[in-house]
């Protein structure tokens, strides 16, 4: 099942630090495998496994905002030495993740229980973790005593029939399935852990929280803060999801209360798109138009924000649900164009750009008063952007007006030196201007009038030129 200790030297996941066993390697070997999705290459092909183990540690790197060199080191053997969930950072966990339910009443089933906690304390410690996802969202649970139950809980050993085996005490500590049918919404525990409903152990309420998240079709979120965050850590505060958590639940199923108009950026809009009085003749836009353009684009959670004119679309990732109206019916604050956007995940936070102004989305909430682009350190001949997109792996965000791009690094929160750069020389083969960008699946994408340019970064050349309106299923 493991690479063998020779292959983890000739993959070059080794230190240039002292202190690391052979057990430490094989640790790491094991830990890529599970939760990054490295394949062992047979030793014909070890050169081409070099290159992708090394990659794999520096995407698990950049996963915990470790230093990606693509080196085993201390830091690195630390965090995955860590107690954490079971699911992958960079996959769908099973056959069955990566969708929602299509009801909102879900039913759920408790089979084999722990012996370190009373059966009626692990009923009450699920029932209120499952509270928590429903005081966010229209999703409502009940228990039943069914073996059809959607959500199916239950504490096993290693070995126990869904081919994902636990690992004893420490470790993995629990795993789930997302929607669908057979396993899909399923959650198993370790029972090998030692399980409380307090400090001590590891807090049953936390990790449930965590795997219903799964359960529901959330994925791992990069954010400490977040519920959704793979390590295990115990907080104090037991009943709180970060914005974040709360962002991407609603962009699944909505909000709680899909009838309250408030100034946060409204989730409840999807389900009455002209609840602040817009006459929708007026704006309404036909979204499979073959001249159909964008003026900004960007990826916000588990959605896509399509922005032309003062109109808006949002689409779930990966289905087909799109909700569309006039951009102040989602975010009443905002009653003028979004010329660019993006969003930073591991702030949670999204920026959203209006001539010489920008507001910030902290959540789902507009924080303050729109601010002037001349604080990201832009010269006072810049009034409006053409496009933004934020780079997750490298933390940068590059934007673009007329012929240039600038480079800002959002760890330091400073312009790179040397920009603005050209884009024709960088970028060879897109259009300019560009309208709209937002990097997704390792790839750019460029948004130029009615196209949309497929950017290879690391060949350097554009792959692919598609209608823009097909990002809208048409």
């Amino acid at each position: 099942m493991f690479a063998p200790l020779s292959l983890l030297y000739d993959d070059h996941i080794t230190t240039r630090q002292t202190g690391l066993s052979l057990n430490d390697l094989t640790i790491a070997t094991k830990y890529l495998q599970q939760f990054y999705s490295h394949q062992r290459e047979p030793p014909a092909r070890r050169r081409r496994s070099r290159q992708s183990l090394s990659s794999k540690l520096k995407d698990m790197q950049n996963f915990f905002g470790l230093n990606p060199t693509g080196h085993l080191d201390l830091d690195t053997l630390e965090v995955m030495m860590t107690p954490r969930c079971g699911v992958s950072d960079v996959d769908d966990y099973g056959d069955n993740a990566g969708n929602k339910w299509k009801k909102n009443i879900l039913y759920y089933s408790i089979g084999k229980y722990t012996n370190d906690l009373p059966a009626s304390t692990v009923d009450s410690l699920l029932a209120s973790a499952l509270d928590v996802w429903a005081k966010e969202s229209p999703l409502t649970f009940y228990r039943t005593y069914s073996d059809k139950a959607d959500i199916m809980v239950e504490f096993a050993s290693y070995e126990h029939g869904d081919s994902y085996p636990f690992d004893g005490p420490q470790g993995i500590l629990a795993h789930a399935f997302g929607p669908g049918e057979g396993t899909g919404g399923d959650i198993h525990f370790d029972e090998d852990e030692f399980w409380t409903d307090g400090s001590k152990g590891f807090n049953l309420y936390l990790v449930a929280v965590h795997e219903f998240g799964h359960a529901l079709g959330l994925r791992h979120s990069q954010n400490p803060a977040s519920i959704m965050y793979p390590m295990y850590t115990y907080k104090k505060s037991l009943n709180s999801l970060s914005s974040e958590d709360i962002m991407n639940i609603n962009a699944l199923y909505g909000p709680r209360n899909s009838t309250r108009h408030s100034s946060t950026l409204a989730w409840n809009s999807f389900y009455n798109p002209w609840i602040s009085g817009s006459h929708p003749s007026s704006l309404v836009q036909d979204k499979c138009s073959p001249n159909l353009s964008f003026d900004a684009v960007v990826i916000l959670g588990e959605a896509i924000f399509f922005f032309k004119d003062r109109y808006l679309w949002i689409k779930q990732n990966n289905l087909n649900d799109i909700k569309e109206g006039a951009i102040s019916n989602f975010m009443p604050k905002i009653d003028t164009e979004i010329d660019a956007a993006y969003w930073v995940p591991k702030r949670s936070t999204a920026y959203l750009f209006s001539g010489p102004s920008f507001w910030i989305v902290k959540g789902s909430q507009i924080k303050g008063r729109p601010k002037n682009i001349a604080s990201f350190g832009f010269p006072s001949w810049v009034q409006e952007l053409d496009a933004a997109v934020h780079i997750r792996r490298t933390a940068h965000t590059l934007f673009f007006t007329q012929e240039f791009y600038w480079r800002f690094n959002e760890s330091r929160r400073a312009m790179d030196d040397m920009h603005p750069r050209s884009i024709r020389e960088d970028f060879p083969g897109i259009c300019i201007p560009v309208s709209a960008a937002v990097h997704r699946d390792s790839f750019l994408y460029f948004f130029c009038g009615s196209e949309v340019y497929k950017y290879d970064s690391a060949l350097k050349k554009v792959i692919g030129v598609y209608k823009a309106n097909s990002w809208l299923n048409c």
